[in-house]
Formats: C-alpha cells, sequence, structure tokens
C-alpha cells in the first residue's frame, strides 16, 4: 500500500492566469517539468552543482540565480501555480500575449538557457525520487511562519524534514533559509540545534543579518522590509 499523501497548507492557485502566461503553462511547462520517477540530472547533462529551491514564490530569485550560474543546474518547487507561471514569463521574457504566441515555444527554447527543472507539487513527494548527496545547495526563502502556536507542526523546518533535506545534501553542501518572521527565526534556530546533521556558519552577526554575496532580492523580501520587517540570511553546513 502506498503511504498517504501529506496534508499540504496553502493555496495552490490565486488570481486568474491572463494569456501569455496560461500558454507558457500549456507549452513550456512540460518542456521543464520534473516528475516523480524521472532523472533530474540527465534531463539537464553535466553541471557544475547541483542545487534546490524549496517554494520559489513569484520565481524572481530562482530566475535570476539560474541566469547568472548557467553552469548550475536548478530544481525548483513550488505549488501556487500563479508563482510557477510567473518563474516562467521570467525564465523565457514573455510577458504579454501577442499575434504570434504560437511560435514562441520553439524560439524561446533556442536562446533561453536550459538549466531549471519544475516541481509543481509539495516537496515532501519528491524526497523518493533523488538520491543521497545530489545536491550541493538547497534554497528554502521565506517559508510560510505558521506564527500561531497551534499551527507550528506545520512549519516546513523540523526533524523530518530536516533529516531529508541532510540527506540531499553533499557533504559540506549549504542549507540557506531566509525569513522576516521573529517566530520563525527563533524556531529555525532551535531545531538546526538539535539537528546533529547541520552547523551553523555565522562567525559574526553580519554574516546572517546581511544578504551572501550571490544574493538576488524577492519581492516578498521587499515587501518585507517596506513593512518594517528584518530579514536574516541563515546558512547551515551540512556536517
Amino acid at each position: 500500500m502506498l503511504p498517504d499523501k501529506p496534508k499540504f497548507y496553502g493555496r495552490r492557485k490565486g488570481r486568474t492566469i491572463h494569456k501569455a502566461k496560461s500558454f507558457l503553462l500549456d507549452t513550456f511547462l512540460p518542456e521543464i517539468l520534473f516528475k516523480t520517477g524521472d532523472d533530474f540530472f540527465s534531463s539537464l547533462g553535466e553541471k557544475k552543482k547541483y542545487c534546490l529551491e524549496i517554494g520559489f514564490g513569484d520565481g524572481a530569485h530562482l530566475a535570476a540565480i539560474s541566469k547568472a550560474q548557467p553552469e548550475n543546474g536548478f530544481l525548483g518547487v513550488e505549488v501556487y501555480k500563479n508563482g510557477v507561471a510567473n518563474l516562467l514569463s521570467l525564465i523565457t521574457g514573455i510577458n504579454e500575449a501577442r499575434e504570434d504566441m504560437s511560435t514562441q515555444k520553439i524560439e524561446l527554447l533556442a536562446d533561453r538557457v536550459d538549466n531549471v527543472r519544475v516541481f509543481d507539487d509539495d516537496v515532501r513527494l519528491l524526497f523518493s525520487s533523488l538520491p543521497d548527496g545530489c545536491f550541493d545547495k538547497i534554497y528554502l526563502l521565506f517559508p510560510d511562519p505558521w506564527p500561531k502556536k497551534k499551527h507550528s507542526a506545520r512549519r516546513f523546518v523540523n526533524p523530518e524534514n530536516l533529516r531529508e533535506l541532510a540527506r540531499l545534501l553533499k557533504k559540506g553542501g549549504i542549507l540557506q533559509i531566509a525569513t522576516d518572521h521573529h517566530t520563525y527565526k527563533c524556531w529555525t534556530l532551535e531545531q538546526i540545534r538539535d539537528c546533529p546533521y547541520f552547523k551553523w556558519t555565522a562567525k559574526t552577526s553580519d554574516d546572517w543579518r546581511l544578504p551572501p554575496a550571490d544574493w538576488f532580492e524577492t519581492k516578498y523580501q521587499q515587501k518585507a522590509v517596506r513593512e518594517g520587517r528584518k530579514p536574516v540570511f541563515f546558512e547551515f553546513i551540512r556536517v
């Protein structure tokens, strides 16, 4: 008997997705869609490093870093359909409908950097399809903090998920977690403290108060700063 599908909390779809992005979901997403049982690494070919971004939101970080690092391969995971559509728009440059939309698929496949694959469901369904030590870096950027105490079990950073992330990371690999929520900051450090697989790399306060050198700002991060919340940028090494 197959295990029960884990319960997912959160939105899967938002506002109406307009024509250009709907076109990309229909015609381009299947070209880069990763399914359980697929070989992610063969689909990309040989890359210098392989990275996983869990919950890529509107795709701004994943689109920017994949373009800046064409030598690396990226697997992005996002359940929210509108966010997936926005990522496709960012990595193809197609953001409005045109009369010749039907011909764009061939053009964008010929011109783009082919180093991104997308899994559009709960990342926990993906874990069993991925081998040990396959990623050099894992990003978890601004996850839902579920601030109410009664909802704390929904937080992604927990012992079970940390074990899986540790399994997927190479020794010496990096788990990067960003959050702007005080409760989640404390929660993350508590969970890592009790986890034997990771060690916090920070030596000074600037190491977690300032973004990493290769950081790309997200739309959510900009909103947090405008509203007076200060993001932190934790990096944990797989030991």
